[in-house]
């Protein structure tokens, strides 16, 4: 009887008698049995005392439930809101030029906003040039010297009369992410590259920017919706001052149910089925995960089925930022191993502590953390793949000299791979990323073989030591 009475409420909320949002999934429902006590909450989702359905079971139990208003708790704050725009909210950060990046198994994307949307990919044998196979996905209307005067006006009152539209409307676009139903201000992009498939029409892209407190302005996701047409999630804390586009958990809504005279507190049928769930419960415990072992015996394969992009899988990309710390401090924190690089984006999170280990973890709510050794550092073994493999590759400048493009270290001895019974073991390739955010750290895995990985690090602050790597490729504090 509880699903059944629970969709019953549902039901009943959603009915437009009630000048109710129509029922979405991504509001979630809780039924709360309180008894003959009752106080509404008088926080959070609004309550009242006329706002209720009389419900009856199968087995004739009437219930009296409370119905919450699901209506935003900071409606009163978006109604007065008389802030800047979602416009003029990101203004900053078109003025500063700056750019984020996304790098992928073979292309990298780079937003620069305010300008353009660019995918490319650069390969470089030593003593050749940098061959780059670059596409502009989306450029803004630059100002054209040769156009009317007032083209310019025209384009900032469409801005201005659209930005006014979504206002007086209230319509907000949202896009589910990640589970979350989230605003976005769209910016458009047009006039990229040509695109064959479509009789040489230019590329164009939507980037969607969205509310995150924490974020640096990066790329969540790159998508090509329909053929040459592109959707780029932005992530930036600039638009979180507007309270339409800001960011909130879901919260869970109770349906408070009391019991009519003649019926028990809570269904008969109810309090025998969560018995019966207790019961189920009993033979198992939760594991701790420092009661795990390190070998473990879940097979990798069955968690994640990685995605095949040519003869390589991609396991998971993802951008973070590090604390800002002193330039000097930070290169000695990083080289001593105390701190370390985290990424990835999916199930799988990756930890990089430098001389020490490589591990990937999914952290679960239920189930706490599960985690995998994939290499753990030692300096002779490292030296011994180094006299076979190339420990640093180079870059030739114009003016004959070399430095130093990319360093590869091999950590091995990680947990023992279920699908071919040996040690993980990982190539951490480590390169330099030039960037607007100094301390950005891009981090991404690749598994060419079962078990045998390779864990590209990238950042700014790698750019300050790759010329200090001995033939070994081992780095130092530069002098």
């Amino acid at each position: 009887p509880a699903p059944a009475l629970l969709c019953a409420l549902l039901a009943a909320l959603a009915q437009p008698a009630r000048a109710l949002p129509p029922l979405s999934d991504d509001i979630p429902f809780r039924l709360n049995w309180p008894g003959t006590e009752l106080s509404l909450p008088t926080t959070g989702v609004l309550y009242k005392e006329d706002n209720y359905i009389i419900m009856t079971t199968v087995d004739k139990e009437k219930y009296k439930c409370m119905l919450p208003l699901i209506t935003s708790g900071n409606e009163e704050e978006e109604k007065d809101y008389k802030g800047p725009t979602p416009g003029e909210l990101l203004e900053p950060l078109f003025k500063q030029s700056s750019c984020s990046y996304r790098i992928e198994s073979y292309w990298t994307y780079e937003v620069c906003h305010g300008k353009h949307i660019r995918q490319y990919h650069e390969e470089k044998e030593t003593g050749q040039k940098i061959n780059i196979q670059e596409y502009y996905l989306g450029n803004m209307m630059m100002k054209n010297p040769l156009s009317e005067p007032d083209q310019e006006e025209k384009e900032n009152s469409k801005d201005s009369a659209k930005e006014a539209t979504v206002a007086v409307s209230g319509q907000i676009p949202t896009k589910n992410i990640e589970g979350q139903m989230t605003p976005y201000y769209p910016v458009e992009l047009g006039n990229g590259t040509p695109c064959s498939l479509r009789q040489n029409r230019p590329r164009s892209s939507t980037l969607l920017y969205i509310c995150h407190p924490e974020a640096k302005h990066e790329i969540l996701s790159v998508a090509e919706v329909t053929t040459c047409e592109y959707e780029v999630v932005i992530l930036t804390p600039l638009l979180c001052s507007h309270p339409k586009y800001r960011f909130r958990a879901s919260p869970v809504n109770d349906i408070f149910c009391q019991s009519l005279p003649g019926s028990p507190l809570k269904p008969h049928n109810l309090e025998q089925l969560e018995k019966q769930q207790e019961t189920l419960k009993m033979p198992f415990r939760r594991v701790k995960e420092e009661e795990m072992p390190s070998t473990k015996e879940e097979k990798f394969s069955s968690i994640h089925k990685p995605v095949a992009v040519g003869s390589h899988q991609l396991l998971t990309v993802g951008t973070t930022h590090i604390s800002k710390l002193t330039d000097e401090q930070l290169i000695k924190e990083f080289l001593s191993g105390s701190y370390c690089f985290h990424g990835g984006v999916g199930w799988w999170k990756y930890e990089f502590c430098y001389g020490k280990y490589v591990h990937q973890y999914h952290e679960d709510k239920e189930s706490g953390k599960t985690s995998v050794v994939v290499g753990t550092w030692n300096k002779e073994e490292h030296m011994e793949w180094s006299r076979k493999n190339a420990a640093r590759t180079f870059y030739l400048r114009e003016d004959g000299t070399q430095t130093v493009r990319m360093v590869s270290h091999f950590y091995g001895n990680g947990d023992v791979c279920d699908l071919t019974d040996k040690p993980r073991q990982v190539t951490v390739k480590l390169k330099c990323k030039e960037s607007d955010s100094p301390h950005a750290v891009t981090i991404y895995m690749l598994e060419p073989h079962s078990c045998q990985y390779i864990l590209g690090v990238e950042s700014p602050v790698i750019c300050k030591i790759l010329d200090t790597a001995d033939e070994y490729g081992l780095l130092s504090v530069p002098s």
